[in-house]
């Protein structure tokens, strides 16, 4: 369980990370993939969201 609240967030934000670096927002006027900190963050509780889903 605590193995699974640690991951989610990681990988969330892994993949955050790699939507601003592969993807991004050319202009910056997209509030989320143009900072890659914002973006990473948001990933981050993505991941978590989705692991901590109750089953």
């Amino acid at each position: 369980m605590v193995l699974r609240l640690v991951l989610g967030p990681l990988i969330g934000g892994a993949l955050g990370y790699a939507y601003y670096k592969f993807v991004g927002c050319s202009t910056g006027a997209c509030p989320i993939s143009s900072n890659p900190v914002i973006s990473t963050l948001y990933g981050a509780f993505v991941g978590f969201v989705v692991v901590a889903q109750p089953r």
